[in-house]
């Protein structure tokens, strides 16, 4: 196919694709018939595992416009193919938004509409175009016979349409409502009437059903699915190969197997379409109210709700079954399905402002404080009388919220993981041996003439002992196992792969509130500004003479409370403000709301202890003034909600009997003092915050503004907030006390001696997260902090980042006063040593760096510590630029503004009482961070039982095929039952508790290999191939030379003393076709059957990742259980036993030989893989540090926690010696960084984006 025609569909997103377009061919499409049928069958199969194959060779590259069949790619590392139908349908109009009642019935031109094709015949470009949804597409196709039909051209991938865009000659996602990006304005000018039945209807061609639809696949069609697996198809030949060659009681085994596996395997996979299931449709499908243009109220099913339908929100609360935009009304919504916070946000209506200044297109994540998003919890409304609590429908089905999150459930992502990868290779080398022995096979066959039926079953046959049949069983024990684990120790987990993952974590991201500190916020004091200037801290805001100051009036209004069922509710910095004034709260009641033509305000005054008292003399003017001064109530008429953008709230509110109303806002320092007059920002401002942030405490700001007396009550419900929050007075700091949760020094600690860095990612301010990071031990208090500050381009000037050192912090107890001058802030002095810093910076730094200094931005997250005033979009920005350094990623947050960054890191986990959270991979119970090392413990656990595992199922069926390879060289083979003894006595009991070690009770500095294609694992398995050559060869010759020694019959029998056979029982055990029973199979299944166990008690390690094994009580009782048995058979034939197991008696001085032959090569097992493996060639050669990496940060040296330097010497001189360049990149960066003069930079420097760096001048 020509390159133009390749189509890139998502660009820039997530789920960004290539789309190639092709055309069935019928001739093609012959030929691979033809195939499938010479095949018996693989062809097909093999173009069902491989979809691009299936596509090239049945279609014919074309224009994607022309496309009846499109192939996507997706364009991240995986590179995975996926196949999809383009399909066409004929509607009354061509494009969603167009109004039928007002469209001409002339024909429409064809490029009227971006998603428009003329239907000019039945027949369109190979396509026979059909009405969509049958009957109400006919029904409207009919309703509407003046309109000129419309050719719609569409596919569907991953529950989601891809429309045929004729602009952009590419297909295109219709989202909903916001594909037209509205202005606010014209939202409610345009979009608040509603629909007709007949809009609504032709919508819904597009847009399809408002359900987010988790079909529960039938048990067929998963029982068809499953079995198609490669595994199983090959399992089948097996069985087949098996039941050719009559090893019926093997191919029973593996079939049962088989078929617990796929039932296993089905019962999971149906339980877990049904939970999903049940979780989408709980309260998915109900009865809503909408408003049609002619103003009536309409009851429909939420199911028939489109884009630009107006919803009415009953006042008793709804769970949402939409995203919707609020025109009019208040709601307060509880949105812990979404975030897994289940404080209740309160949502406005959407700002109606004037069109031009301040009115922004309309967009889900900037207005999300005025969007209802599905699946949420709407507690309470207060409304109109006569306009109820109305909100625009923007999006419905799989693009809503929800939508989105089940969509990343029912389509994730594959586990990139080296052991997976290197797995495969494994099996990959495991097949290449079987050839060599399927080669030696044949030919050894051909020499001694034996048929061709036999050569064809028994070379095959090699093949299949190559692949454990319970591999894949095998591989997944330790997993499930450490699941368990997790789930008993209070951490629950939706995504089992990623528990190996977790093993190999060596950088753990924490978010600060609520994480490291506790949720709460305790008011430490207040400070005031009068004249200009910052009065003495005061540690209760509710003193008397400060009632009735714009202070507390602000502490008072500027939140967004609200009661519910009696009790304040809200954001817990809210609560504490306003706790600490003393002042009440009073909502409207729904009668109260009832009498009136609009919203009551919620009203807050002091209690009356608080005011004035009561006058002694009862004259009726000093009464007056008294009832006067004491009505002190203050209305919030109007609020601007916190943004995490703008990083600020308001309200409007008005004092009883006065006319003109007052604004106050509240919000991060910074902001607030940008937006207030200059005169009234005290000069000490920076001084002062410095002061406080230093020592960790949260600092708030606080402003007012008196508004102008023509600004009416119906004014201010459509006025932007630009115009209310500027020119603000400034108020003074409110100064919250954020204490560290006690668990989180002491983790951290245990963290930075296992050698795994911590990083804190933050939405508060800059110095109180360098302040929280000394404090809890994340940065030692002897290392230099650089503080990276980076502007993006303006005035003609390139971006650039200045450089600035934070001092160290005060020695004075953080609840002392302190005074710290403004040049304490910069450092000049450079850090005595290069592995003593840390970068610290906040979120719009981060964002220009990552636009402009992408290069720096690698070296930046190398030492990078604290990452304040970050977005939610730009925690998962750093979790992907820290896995783009190699970086194995661990991120734990409060799942409320974390879901990005928990998702996309490869061990997220969120700190929710609920089990099981959409937000995370891993989900804690407990409040704290101690549920991190526990996940890193048992995903070591897990990581190292999977490479048990797989090196002990390797061993085993390269046992087996020594053993059968020898026997073949005599024409013989291991019996039906012997196979059947191993596999399933042996190896499946083993397997399975060997799999039951817990993890270790303490994290380690080292960590172990992430693949097994590395030295110890790789010298680990091919010595032990070795070892058990060695010894069955000499097993397999040594008995050929024992003096006793011959072909064996009934009648050369050692342990046949009488000669009482008959003929006939001579005859029926003469007549053995395969030759089982002779002294090479006995001595050979006798040895081979003990090296099963050696090797499983060899490769069964404990220390340091997992407990040791003699505390794994059924691997100990399964192996001890398992020796005596073989040695009783050994040391005590018993006939029935011997004849069942096709084992022939031989002399008791050969037994005692074996067991020397047993002793000696369990003994050399063990001194190499104990003593050569883990003390002189991992430590000394393979081991690049204690963590498996390189001498650099995380591992050695870093700030928190480095090996010692004569170690590093030397692996240093080892890593030379080996010519070893680090694989990791930030391995690579890190030795770079050592050698480089200019890193880190120096203080009072700035570093442009062309790279050029500049001494600055210091103002004296």
């Amino acid at each position: 196919m020509e390159k133009e025609d390749l189509k890139l569909l998502n660009k820039g997103e997530e789920e960004e694709m290539e789309l190639h377009g092709y055309r069935l061919c019928r001739w093609r499409l012959a030929l691979v018939g033809f195939g499938v049928l010479c095949t018996g069958g693989f062809l097909l199969l093999l173009l069902y595992w491989m979809p691009e194959w299936c596509v090239k060779s049945t279609c014919t590259g074309t224009t994607a416009r022309d496309a009846e069949v499109v192939l996507l790619r997706s364009t991240d590392e995986f590179r995975r193919w996926f196949l999809a139908r383009v399909q066409v349908m004929l509607a009354p109009g061509s494009n969603p938004f167009h109004s039928l009642e007002t469209q001409t019935t002339s024909p429409s031109s064809p490029h009227s509409s971006p998603f428009s094709t003329p239907a000019a015949s039945p027949v369109a470009n190979g396509h026979t175009p059909h009405p969509s949804d049958g009957g109400p597409a006919q029904e409207l196709m009919t309703r509407f016979s003046d309109y000129q039909p419309t050719q719609i051209r569409y596919f569907t991938f991953h529950s989601t349409k891809y429309y045929w865009n004729h602009e952009l000659q590419n297909f295109q996602v219709l989202i909903g409502l916001e594909d037209m990006q509205p202005k606010c304005s014209t939202i409610h000018k345009e979009h608040s009437t509603g629909l007709t039945r007949n809009q609504q209807e032709y919508r819904k061609l597009f847009f399809g059903v408002n359900e987010i639809a988790v079909k529960v696949p039938s048990v067929f069609k998963l029982l068809i699915k499953e079995v198609l697996n490669p595994f199983y198809i090959f399992q089948l030949f097996s069985v087949i190969l098996w039941s050719a060659d009559e090893y019926y009681y093997y191919a029973v085994a593996i079939v049962f197997m088989s078929v617990v596996s796929i039932a296993t395997s089905l019962y999971t996979i149906k339980k877990q379409y049904i939970m999903l299931h049940d979780m989408v449709t709980a309260h998915s499908i109900v009865r809503v109210s909408v408003c049609r243009t002619n103003k009536d109220i309409e009851e429909i099913l939420s199911t028939d709700l489109v884009p630009g339908d107006v919803m009415v929100i009953p006042n008793n609360g709804t769970i949402m079954p939409c995203d919707a935009v609020l025109v009019s009304g208040t709601c307060i919504v509880n949105e812990s399905m979404l975030t897994g916070e289940s404080v209740p946000v309160t949502k406005t209506n959407l700002p109606n402002s004037v069109e031009g200044e301040g009115d922004d297109a309309y967009n889900t994540e900037e207005h999300k404080r005025h969007t209802l998003f599905c699946g949420t919890n709407v507690i309470q409304t207060r409304f109109y009388t006569d306009e109820l609590v109305k909100a625009v429908v923007v999006r419905t089905g799989f693009s809503t919220a929800k939508g989105q999150l089940v969509r990343s459930i029912l389509y994730p992502k594959p586990t990139d993981f080296k052991l997976y990868r290197d797995a495969y290779l494994f099996l990959l080398c495991l097949v290449a041996v079987a050839g060599i022995g399927f080669i030696y096979s044949i030919v050894l066959s051909i020499i001694n003439k034996v048929p061709a039926k036999t050569i064809i079953i028994e070379s095959l046959d090699i093949i299949t002992i190559t692949v454990p049949p319970a591999l894949p069983a095998a591989m997944t024990a330790g997993i499930v196992y450490a699941q368990r684990r997790l789930k008993q120790s209070g951490i629950f987990c939706i995504s089992p792969q990623r528990i190996n993952i977790c093993g190999q974590i060596n950088l753990f991201c924490f978010d600060k509130t609520g994480t490291l500190t506790e949720d709460g916020l305790d008011l430490w004091g207040v400070q005031r500004v009068e004249n200009s200037s910052f009065h003495l801290s005061e540690e209760n805001a509710y003193k008397e003479n400060l009632v009735k100051s714009q202070f507390v009036a602000c502490m008072a209004t500027c939140h967004s409370l609200t009661k519910i069922e009696g009790q304040l509710s809200g954001d817990p910095l809210d609560l504490k403000m306003f706790e600490a004034t003393g002042w009440i709260l009073e909502e409207a009641t729904e009668e109260e709301t009832s009498l009136h033509n609009r919203i009551m305000p919620t009203v807050v005054r002091p209690p009356k202890q608080l005011l004035p008292p009561e006058p002694a003399s009862s004259s009726e003017r000093d009464m007056e003034l008294y009832e006067l001064s004491s009505a002190y109530e203050i209305g919030i008429v109007r609020q601007f909600p916190f943004s995490s953008a703008l990083q600020r709230m308001s309200v409007v509110a008005r004092l009883l009997g006065e006319k003109r109303m007052d604004a106050y806002m509240k919000g991060a320092p910074e902001v607030v003092a940008s937006l207030c007059k200059n005169e009234t920002v005290p000069e000490d401002f920076a001084e002062v915050l410095e002061d406080y942030t230093k020592q960790g405490f949260r600092v708030i700001a606080l402003a007012h503004r008196r508004l102008e007396s023509k600004l009416s009550w119906h004014k201010v419900q459509n006025i932007s907030r630009d115009h209310i929050e500027t020119n603000m007075e400034f108020l003074g700091l409110i100064i919250m006390q954020n204490k560290l949760k006690n668990e989180t020094p002491g983790i951290l600690q245990d963290l930075h001696r296992a050698n795994i860095r911590t990083v804190m990612v933050t939405g508060d301010n800059m110095l109180t997260a360098i302040s929280v990071a000394r404090d809890c031990g994340m940065i030692p208090p002897d290392d230099t902090v650089i503080i990276a500050d980076a502007h993006p381009p303006q005035y003609g000037q390139p971006a650039r980042i200045t450089w600035r050192y934070a001092d160290k912090p005060s020695k004075t107890s953080r609840y002392e006063e302190v005074n710290i001058t403004l040049e304490d802030v910069c450092d000049a002095d450079e850090p005595k040593s290069k592995e003593q810093y840390h970068f610290a910076m906040n979120g719009k730094s981060f964002a220009t760096i990552l636009d402009h200094f992408p290069d720096m931005l690698q070296k930046l997250v190398l030492r990078g510590t604290v990452f304040a005033r970050m977005a939610p979009d730009q925690k998962t920005q750093l979790i992907e630029a820290l896995q783009g350094v190699d970086y194995y990623v661990g991120m734990c947050g409060d799942g409320a503004n974390d879901c990005g960054a928990l998702k996309r890191a490869h061990g997220g986990i969120s700190l929710s009482e609920l089990e099981a959270s959409v937000a995370s991979p891993f989900t804690s119970r407990t409040p704290n961070i101690s549920c991190v090392p526990n996940l890193i413990r048992e995903g070591r656990a897990a990581l190292i039982t999977s490479f048990c595992v797989f090196k002990f199922m390797a061993l085993y069926s390269i046992i087996q095929y020594i053993s059968v390879t020898l026997l073949y060289s005599i024409l013989s083979n291991l019996g039906d039952l012997q196979f059947l003894f191993i596999d399933i006595a042996i190896i499946l009991i083993i397997v399975f508790t060997m799999s039951l070690n817990p993890a270790w009770k303490d994290l380690v500095p080292r960590r172990p290999p992430s693949g097994l294609i590395s030295g110890p694992l790789l010298f680990s398995v091919l010595t032990q191939i070795l070892i058990c050559l060695g010894f069955q060869i000499i097993t397999f010759v040594w008995v050929q030379k024992q003096a006793w020694y011959t072909v064996w019959t009934p009648f050369t029998d050692v342990c046949n003393h009488s000669s009482q056979l008959n003929v006939s029982e001579l005859n029926n055990t003469e007549l053995d076709e395969h030759n089982i029973q002779n002294f090479e199979n006995t001595s050979l299944f006798y040895v081979s059957s003990f090296q099963y166990l050696i090797v499983a008690v060899v490769f069964s390690k404990g220390k340091p990742f997992r407990q040791p094994s003699y505390k794994n009580w059924p691997f100990v009782l399964s192996t001890v259980g398992l020796y005596i048995f073989l040695l009783f058979i050994l040391f005590h034939p018993v006939e029935s036993i011997d004849e069942t197991l096709e084992i022939v008696c031989v002399p008791f001085e050969w037994r005692v030989k074996l067991f020397l032959i047993i002793l000696i090569n369990a003994a050399v097992s063990v001194l190499v893989e104990t003593f050569i493996l883990d003390i002189v060639l991992w430590k000394l050669v393979f081991s690049r540090d204690k963590q498996g990496n390189f001498g650099v940060s995380p591992a050695a040296p870093t700030p928190q926690g480095g090996i010692d330097l004569r170690i590093y010497e030397r692996l240093s001189w080892l890593s030379c010696l080996r010519k070893r360049a680090p694989k990791a990149r930030y391995m690579y960066l890190a030795k770079e960084l050592m050698v480089d003069p200019d890193w880190p930079p120096r203080p009072t420097t700035t570093t442009e984006a062309n790279g050029s760096t500049y001494e600055m001048r210091i103002n004296s």
